[in-house]
């Protein structure tokens, strides 16, 4: 066997192994051998058959076997000699020679291999990322009490309907007729909702509800049909409002407070003044967060200096996504995926040159965190521990979504670190200036 280099910059190798027949008789030998003792062929007894069978049954995919596995650790014992940091996946190269696969030839196997750079960069003082803490305004207060309070409000009884309110209206043509028809005006198409803005009890117009309601599930809810049926239907109904629902804030009042934190927890309007700037900062704190994990990603990416071998990656896309993928979807998204593979590569270094690891423990209480805000999400505060730890369990059965959470928390680990380390240059900003940094 022969193994022949060529490595035509420091990021990528062509590697030619070239096996002589010689150099396989004797593993075809053995494999033969073992296709012999399990051989069970009719008119023999289990191992008895003789060699020339075997070869004519077995021989073709006994070379195969045979020459592939001393390729296989060639490759890998090039690999492991070289101390190759393998990008991917070793490809056979497109140059590689037409194989007969015919006992007694010799055979010449060609492989692409890429590999990483190699890392090495400091993280200290000398490094300045910036942190934004972002100003409170009254305004914003304002705003995010108004919507804590819309939150826990409710469907009341109103005079007239405004853009965002309900009717509650009986709707009839020559053909059909709806009793107690609920419409939320937010559904109703732009063009037809003047028609229904400022209508109260009582109260009688004309709709074409094809142009009014275009979701056709939507419209065969609404009229108590089949959707089959809405074709034959005249679309001008005559709706008669029974009745108007706004949606009105809840009160700021013991009620609510305790709805919202907890009973007891607010018992006064500083009180819940003070929740609503506590939860402004810590939104303020998130989205700070999340912008200095940007530029911590920016920064060092761009420190590391990272030379990628770009060819070999869209190739190596393609190849291992065959039939996902088009060679022209992969170079659109390319840009994309050089991007995270250049962090993935930093935040590895970061995190084994401050010795730092994610434990299933880790994986565990993010899953419980993200749980524990979707239930926020939808207004359901405290809910019981142990219905966010089994929700989390099961969210963790699923292997893309531990993968990403495993990632969330490599990335939360390094960037942690990284604050530790570095320079911050903190800057005070309002949020409108905040939102158009780019």
């Amino acid at each position: 066997m022969n193994i022949v280099k060529n490595q035509p910059d420091a990021l990528n190798y062509q590697v030619s192994i070239e096996i002589a027949a010689a150099d396989y008789q004797e593993p075809l030998r053995k494999r033969l051998n073992e296709y012999k003792r399990k051989a069970d062929i009719k008119g023999f007894r289990k191992g008895m058959a003789p060699m020339g069978m075997i070869q004519r049954f077995y021989g073709d995919q006994a070379l195969y076997e045979s020459v592939n596995q001393m390729v296989g650790e060639a490759l890998d014992n090039f690999i492991k000699e070289e101390k190759i940091r393998v990008v991917g996946e070793p490809l056979p190269s497109v140059d590689q020679p037409q194989l007969s696969w015919k006992a007694g030839e010799d055979f010449t196997f060609k492989f692409d291999i890429a590999q990483t750079p190699e890392l090495n960069f400091e993280v200290g003082k000398e490094d300045k990322v910036p942190y934004y803490e972002i100003n409170i305004t009254a305004a914003e207060k304002k705003s995010t009490r108004e919507q804590m309070l819309q939150q826990y409000g409710s469907l009341q009884e109103g005079k007239k309907a405004g853009e965002n309110d309900y009717i509650i209206a009986d709707i009839a043509n020559e053909g059909h007729k709806a009793e107690g028809v609920y419409v939320s005006l937010s559904n109703v198409a732009e063009e037809a909702r003047g028609a229904f803005i400022g209508k109260k009890a009582g109260d009688k117009f004309k709709v074409d509800v094809n142009a009014a309601f275009a979701n056709e599930t939507d419209r065969a809810a609404m009229l108590k049909v089949d959707k089959a049926q809405l074709a034959s239907l005249d679309p001008m109904f005559e709706f008669t409002v029974v009745n108007v629902k706004t949606f009105v804030a809840a009160e700021a009042n013991q009620e609510t407070w305790d709805k919202m934190f907890g009973e007891g927890t607010v018992t006064t309007e500083e009180q819940f003044d003070a929740k609503v700037e506590e939860r402004i900062k810590a939104t303020h704190e998130q989205e700070a967060n999340y912008r200095f994990g940007n530029d911590v990603r920016k920064y060092f990416v761009e420190k590391a200096g990272l030379q990628l071998p770009e060819a070999f990656l869209k190739r190596w896309l393609v190849y291992v996504n065959e039939g996902k993928f088009t060679a022209e979807q992969v170079e659109k998204e390319f840009p994309g995926f050089v991007e995270d593979f250049k962090w993935q590569m930093v935040r590895g270094y970061i995190m084994q040159k401050f010795g730092l690891k994610v434990s299933h423990e880790d994986v565990q209480a993010a899953a419980e965190s993200y749980v524990a805000y979707q239930y926020a999400m939808y207004g359901m505060a405290g809910v019981p521990e142990n219905l966010i730890k089994s929700s989390a369990e099961n969210m963790l059965q699923d292997q893309n979504q531990y993968r990403r959470l495993e990632e969330q928390c490599e990335d939360n680990k390094a960037i942690a670190r990284v604050r530790e380390e570095v320079s911050l240059q903190t800057k005070k900003i309002s949020m409108e200036k905040f939102r158009e940094l780019k």
